[in-house]
């Protein structure tokens, strides 16, 4: 190789093994989570007696910033905030406002059960941040508490969710449900009820795999085309073009005008074939995939002096080497799926 083609393969944008660029950061910013979801971070295994990260043990936000900064010469433009609850991050404010400034970054966004929404929305709006996203599983009171690990109030969360639209985020505000057969399939229709024609956009989740935890099985999971043939039949609406190459949801817009819903179909249509995120956990692990077994220790570098170059290039390889999609592959480790990272650490 020449000296020329070697620095043009330096400077390019990378992709990976399969021809995925990278787009797409996710940042848990904070491991610890108020809820006790029985598919994320169930009481048996998180009560008050799990050790999570100390303080020094997290990223801070000057460590944060330097990364997406760096990511961003690598063609990150998209920065979503997630936990564990970000909202119980001290100051999550500054570090909005912060990224917002960097150049390059176009979208930024945060994921939040919602609970502590309405009293921050309107700072994060101010701060600059582009859109929210709210996990709400049911409009049952009942099945959301036992479903939160009965440490949530759903009224709180709508709240939230009322805070969160009179701010007026830029792009909007979404909640992702996710459907678990038996446990709250029941309720998917007063979820698409409740929302229609509000703006707010519900994406239903198929229960996927993530973690070690959630004592997962196929039978669990309720296809997006079944959810799809339910609510069509009662609100006739139609498929949408995707927005951009690697969109995660499939939309459908109401025929009547009343807005649109999403189906991330991770299940029955895996969409690992255009997967352009990176995960990045509270106390800096970068991976490269949400069912990732292992990541790379990015802390250390940013604590021992590497320079701004060595760093971006430790991104660059990183993804350089991802052949990461665990989604396409899951039939074929028939139930022994290796031990994966769990989702609090690292986000949805």
């Amino acid at each position: 190789m020449s000296a020329i083609d070697s620095l043009n393969e330096r400077t390019a944008l990378p992709v990976d093994q399969l021809g995925r660029p990278l787009h797409d950061l996710r940042i848990s910013v904070m491991d610890r989570c108020n809820f006790r979801c029985p598919y994320c971070m169930p009481e048996s295994t998180y009560g008050e007696h799990f050790t999570f990260l100390r303080n020094d043990e997290r990223l801070s936000f000057d460590e944060m910033e330097r990364l997406c900064r760096l990511a961003a010469t690598l063609g990150v433009s998209k920065l979503r905030l997630t936990g564990g609850e970000p909202l119980l991050r001290p100051h999550l404010t500054d570090l909005v406002a912060r990224l917002r400034r960097l150049e390059g970054i176009n979208d930024l966004a945060l994921t939040t059960n919602g609970v502590l929404l309405a009293r921050h929305a309107s700072e994060l709006r101010d701060a600059g941040l582009d859109r929210v996203t709210v996990s709400l599983d049911t409009l049952d009171p009942a099945l959301f508490h036992r479903m939160s690990g009965n440490r949530g109030a759903l009224d709180d969360v709508l709240a939230g969710i009322e805070a969160a639209q009179a701010a007026g985020f830029p792009h909007g505000v979404k909640l992702n449900t996710v459907v678990q057969r038996g446990v709250n399939e029941h309720t998917v229709i007063d979820l698409v009820e409740r929302f229609r024609g509000s703006g707010v956009v519900v994406r239903f989740i198929e229960y996927m795999d993530v973690g070690n935890r959630n004592d997962w099985r196929p039978a669990a999971v309720v296809p997006s085309a079944e959810l799809v043939e339910r609510i069509h039949a009662q609100w006739p609406m139609r498929a949408l073009p995707p927005k951009y190459a690697g969109e995660v949801a499939t939309r459908y817009r109401f025929e009547d005008g009343a807005g649109e819903i999403g189906m991330i179909s991770s299940i029955s249509q895996p969409f690992c074939g255009g997967c352009s995120r990176a995960r990045l956990s509270s106390e800096g692990m970068l991976y490269t995939c949400l069912f990732a077994t292992r990541g790379t220790d990015l802390r250390h570098s940013l604590r021992d002096g590497t320079s701004d170059q060595a760093l971006t290039e430790l991104l660059r390889d990183v993804w350089l080497r991802r052949r990461d999609r665990y989604s396409e592959e899951r039939a074929e480790h028939h139930g022994k799926a290796p031990r994966k990272i769990e989702m609090h650490y690292i986000g949805g």
